[in-house]
Parts: C-alpha cells; structure tokens; sequence
C-alpha cells in the first residue's frame, strides 16, 4: 500500500474508526466475560497488514504499522495519564490498611515474579540469565483494572479488603517492572556490571519518585487553588502539563518518572483543591482514550502469523507465570498478613497482565537488544493468554472461595458538587442501614448538628429531595454538604442502633 498517496483526511477518518470500533467491541466484552483490553487489540490486529486485509474478497492492504520508537513514545506517555488517572481515584482512607501487604507485591513481589519466570527460561529454553530476566520483568506487572472491569460486567464484586489491595498493588507494581526492565537491558549493554548496583538504584529512584509525586502534587493542588484562571478549561489544561511535568523532572533528577506521577495522583486526589471533581472527570476520560489509542496501536504492531511460531515458549512460560511465579511470590510476600489463605489465593490467581507489559515489550528494541521483536511477541502472547484464561475463570474462582460479593450499581446523581473555595464543606454519602435508629425516622427527628445539610437523597433506582417530614429508609443514600468533621457526628448520630433513639 502506497501510504505517500493516501490523503490526510483518510488517516482521520482511520484513526477515529478504529476508536470507535474498539469502544464498540468493549460492549462484547462484558458478554463473553474478558477484559476490555483484548477487544482493543483484536481491532487493532485485525486492521494490521495480517488481519481482515488478507481476506481474498477484500482490496485493501492494511495498517502497516513497525516503528518500535512510536510506539514506545506513545506507550510511555498513556502510561503515564493511566498511572496519574489511577493515583487520582484512589481514596487513601481505603488504601492505608493495605499499604505494607501491598507495597511488598508491588515491589519484591514483582522481583520474585521475574526471577522466577527467569529461571523457567534458563531451564526450558536455555536462555542466558541476563536475556531470562529481562523477559520476566516485562511481565512482572499486574492490571486490576481489567480484573475489576470482568468482575463489574458480571455483576460481582469483593469481599474485605481485596479490592482496595488490588488496587494498590497494580498501581505501583508499574514503575517497579519499568525499572527492573531498564536495568536488566543496561546489564546486557554492560555485562561487567554488578548486580548489587540494583538496590542502590532502586531505592535511590524509587524513593525520588515518591518524593517528587509528594511535592509536586502537593504544590499543584495548592495553585489550582491560587492561580485565579480566567477559564475554566484552562485548569484541564494545566492539569495535563503537569502529568509530563511531573515525568519529565523527575526523571532528570535521576528518579523514577511513572512513581512520581503515580504518587502526584494520589497525592492530589486526597486534597481538596479547586475543581477538582471535573479535574478527575476530565482525566478518566484522558485515561481511557490513553488506553483505547495504546492498545489499538500495539494491536497494530504485532504480526498475528508469527504467533503460532512462539506458542510453544508462550504457552510453557504463561503456565510458569500463572501456576508457579504469582503464587510463589504472593504467598511469600503475605507471609505474616491477616489475610486468609482464600484471599491469598484469590490475589495470587488475579495477576491479569495489561498494557505495562506490552509497554516495556517495546523497550529492548529502541535499546537494541538482539532478538527484541521475539521478545515482543512472547510478551504479547503471554498477555492474550493471561487475559483468556485468567480474566474468564476469575468469577468462577471468587465464587469457589467465597469472596464474592453483589456489585451494587448505583444510578449517577443529578446533582454534582464542585469545590469553588465560595463554600465550605463537600459531598459525603452515607447510607442507612436497616436496624438503625435512624430508620423509619422524619428527617426532622433526627437533630442532626446545624452544620450538615441533607440535599438529596438516593433510593432504588431514583432520588428524593428531602423535607423535614420525609422519613429515612433502611438502604437509602443520604447525601450530605458537610465538612468531614461535622459529618462525624451525623454518622454516630445514624448509626445507633437498638434502643438509642435519636434525640
């Protein structure tokens, strides 16, 4: 295919179709129970030189698509606003029990992976130790991102303290994989090079990662509140120079630039700040047009007739990873938790892998490792198959273990706060429990301090404006304009139960 002679607005129109389609084949997703990833890399290879082109009734060449160095621009550059994206939504409070279980998989866990798949290498294959681990830090990371989006489209959720682990974990298990896989590839390039020099490296980059996310993050919510734009857009587009800013400084400083902004998010979305609530809106919707252009493109990248040629190394390390390299490394790296074992279990059959590790795939072609595009395959075969067998038997699996839980969809309020500094306090919902006090209750009845303000109330499947003689019922979703400490003693107030009656 001449691409000189196909006009401009061809690759527009290419570029939004294949948006388009991989949202569209999201829908199937929920149906045939796997993560939305793979719908994204299916569209992208079927529009590949390999796909739907070498169909005979079809006169078109395809999508010609090689350039590692593109691909690992654009691929660093979406992890980064996924990373930020993720950081953003997570609520500390939710997180803060979990961050030693989950801080150790997210860093020796990941070692352990690797070393593990690295030694099936070494004695299946007969790879060199260097070239072995190489391939198990690509993919050593986890996506639980795909592991709660099967579990939503299927109308499940879990139990305790799982999800806010999960979440966690794959957060930050990222820029670990990233700098496992950066420093094996200077190893092959140096092979004079001690290994003790990881530590040192690993704590120093680790540590300004984190210490950069903090600061700048800190500062960042501190000027939304300060600088006074003129437009409200402005601070969207503030907001998306930051996320390279943040990158880019910190990798310059000598530390890791996907745990600085990972740490940003997090930072500044447990601060109140101006417009925050539109700012997350905003970034989600970056986040995932992020990760539908990344992965249709990676899609593109591979050449599907090459697969059945590595499935036999594909298929032998999936096995290792999924059997033997997660459960080993989550078993030991829970030793001690007050997890169960049926919650070990569970954390150690989720490990789904994503976009990270088709990501870093990239790297030891732009570093010129020998046989670079190999390793690209495998890592895109180990993924698909994590995906099909993981993402499929993850419901089946929760059920058999008992850590499962009905996923409570709740209808999108018609009413959205935005913190402008013109008013105190924020949105807090708190739901009812049948068997309080509180239930069967006149709002009026209830002498809630003076500082809270009841404004809308969520029940079944729609929203009530509350009075003073409307009556609270056992499951309904009290939404509340309070500062958090006010709305402490609301809570204590609404949850009594037995005997003690509001008064």
């Amino acid at each position: 295919m001449d691409t000189h002679a196909i006009p401009m607005e061809w690759y527009f129109f290419g570029s939004a179709a294949l948006i388009i389609l991989g949202i569209l084949a999201s829908k199937i997703s929920s149906r045939v129970n796997t993560p939305v990833l793979l719908m994204f890399l299916a569209v992208g290879m079927l529009a590949g030189t390999d796909g739907i082109a070498q169909l005979s009734f079809i006169d078109w060449g395809g999508i010609s698509f090689t350039n590692y160095k593109i691909a690992n621009f654009f691929g660093s550059v979406a992890l980064c606003y996924i990373l930020f994206s993720g950081g953003l939504g997570t609520n500390w409070q939710s997180i803060k029990r979990c961050t030693v279980t989950g801080g150790i998989l997210a860093s020796l866990g990941v070692l352990l992976t690797a070393l593990v798949v690295a030694l099936a290498g070494m004695a299946f294959f007969g790879l060199q130790f260097e070239y072995a681990m190489l391939l198990g830090a690509i993919i050593s990371s986890t996506d639980a991102a795909a592991v709660f989006a099967v579990l939503r489209s299927r109308g499940v959720s879990l139990k305790g303290q799982l999800k806010p682990l999960l979440e966690l974990e794959s957060g930050s298990n990222d820029p670990m994989a990233a700098f496992m896989t950066i420093f094996m590839i200077g190893m092959i390039g140096n092979p004079g090079e001690s290994y003790w020099t990881v530590l040192t490296s690993f704590l120093t980059r680790m540590s300004l990662g984190i210490a950069f996310g903090m600061a700048i993050g800190y500062a960042a919510a501190r000027i939304f509140d300060r600088v006074g734009l003129e437009y409200d857009g402005l601070y969207l587009v503030l907001g998306i120079g930051l996320v390279l800013f943040c990158y880019g400084i910190c990798e310059i400083a000598g530390g890791n630039g996907f745990m600085a902004v990972y740490v940003c998010g997090l930072t500044m979305g447990n601060r109140k700040f101006l417009y925050k609530n539109g700012f997350i809106h905003f970034n989600d919707g970056i986040s995932w047009l992020m990760q539908v252009t990344m992965f249709l493109m990676l899609g593109l990248l591979v050449n599907p007739r090459e697969l059945p040629g590595i499935a036999v190394e594909g298929l032998v390390l999936s096995v290792v990873l999924m059997l033997v390299a997660r459960p080993v490394a989550v078993y030991l790296c829970m030793l001690g938790s007050r997890y169960t074992w049926r919650e070990r279990t569970f954390v150690s059959w989720v490990g789904l892998r994503g976009a990270a590790p088709i990501v870093l795939a990239t790297f030891p072609a732009i570093y010129g490792v020998p046989n670079a595009h190999e390793y690209f395959t495998v890592v895109f075969f180990i993924v698909i198959t994590s995906v099909l067998i993981q993402g499929t038997t993850l419901m089946p699996v929760a059920k058999w273990l008992k850590l499962d839980k009905p996923f409570v969809v709740r209808r999108r309020s018609p009413l959205q706060f935005e913190q402008t500094n013109t008013i105190a306090g924020e949105m807090i919902e708190y739901e009812v429990e049948a068997g309080t006090a509180a239930e069967n209750c006149l709002i009026r009845d209830l002498h809630l301090p003076k500082e809270t303000r009841i404004f809308l109330i969520r029940r079944s499947d729609g929203f009530v404006v509350p009075e003073g003689n409307t009556r609270i019922l056992g499951g309904d979703g009290l939404m509340f304009l309070a500062e958090p400490r006010q709305f402490d003693a609301a809570r204590r107030i609404l949850s009594r139960r037995g005997e003690d009656e509001p008064s």
